[in-house]
């Protein structure tokens, strides 16, 4: 049947499922790859559709933390970008955070949670530990929006609100860095207004954020990024790996398997798998940065998507392009 305006194309097959040397499933989706002039260099489907990037868009928000006039650095900026893995020191940080601002647990609106890591959600569970609104891998962020509202005195208790100050201090950055206007605001899974980019206009922020200047606002969340990676995600995380091994290179998933990347040199990719299959999202990215030549262990590790039967390695998710 031909595409019409009320058929949309199907997305091409960017992983299938292989086990037992039999392809029982694939994984569709659309990619972008930016040269380093920032035009399209490569796509794979419709990378002009809007997506919700989830939490890729997080260092856009910190950027907007930062142009309210909350003075983060370090760890903690890295943190105000995070999908955290709820590891103890990303959890220490956070309250800590909490306290130097005069804020509590109680003024975060994440929704009580287990640790993002499954590693640590079952030792969390072993201490007898129950869901918590600091233990939400959006919590750094949270923290970080509340202490900018408490400087400025914005209200806090609507600070999730998409007409409150910080919020549109968001969309402006969204909109500076992609270079497009937002098409649609939802609510993320934190709670917070989410905002809708083109694949391109993805790539395109995360190119805009390597690429600025040194002390602008989203510099400085590039730099904590790459810097703390273990903040942004967690020790066992493929963002915190390839941050933390592949020199300038800035990296952030989110959920739905959404992917964006940035080399330092401005070329940079995002894509999205429509089944929000997180499991195809290593061997995707791994194939593309193999295309830009990035090579090495990190890679290879990303790449490494087994399928098992019983405790045997039986077949893999693999990249098609």
């Amino acid at each position: 049947m031909t595409p019409t305006a009320t058929t949309p194309a199907i997305p091409p097959v960017l992983a299938e499922v292989v086990r037992s040397g039999f392809v029982e499933g694939h994984h569709r989706g659309s990619l972008v790859v930016l040269a380093a002039d920032g035009s399209v260099e490569h796509a794979l489907g419709d990378v002009s559709a809007p997506v919700f990037p989830r939490s890729s868009n997080k260092p856009m928000q910190a950027a907007a933390v930062l142009r309210a006039g909350l003075d983060l650095s370090g760890e903690r900026l890295a943190l105000a970008a995070a999908s955290h893995s709820g590891e103890g020191f990303q959890l220490d940080l956070v309250a800590r955070m909490l306290s130097e601002f005069d804020l509590t647990e109680d003024d975060l609106q994440t929704p009580p949670d287990l640790p993002l890591d499954p590693v640590e959600a079952e030792a969390y569970l072993a201490a007898g530990k129950v869901r918590a609104r600091i233990t939400m891998n959006c919590s750094g962020k949270h923290a970080a929006m509340i202490a900018a509202c408490a400087l400025n005195g914005w209200d806090k208790a609507t600070y999730l609100e998409q007409d409150h100050p910080l919020q549109r201090l968001v969309l402006e950055c969204v909109e500076r860095a992609s270079g497009e206007k937002v098409s649609a605001v939802g609510t993320d899974g934190c709670g917070a207004p989410l905002m809708a980019l083109s694949l391109t206009g993805l790539a395109r922020a995360f190119r805009y954020f390597v690429l600025a200047p040194e002390g602008t606002p989203e510099r400085r969340v590039a730099d904590a990024m790459r810097a703390h990676p273990e903040y942004v995600a967690g020790t066992r995380r493929p963002d915190t790996w390839l941050m933390r091994e592949v020199p300038g290179v800035l990296s952030k998933m989110g959920a739905e398997a959404v992917q964006a990347v940035a080399l330092p040199d401005g070329r940079a990719l995002a894509f999205k798998i429509d089944d929000g299959a997180g499991r195809a999202l290593g061997p995707v990215l791994a194939r593309a940065l193999e295309h830009w030549g990035v090579q090495g262990e990190v890679v290879s590790r990303m790449a490494d998507a087994p399928l098992l039967g019983g405790p045997v390695r039986v077949g893999e998710i693999r990249a098609t392009f």
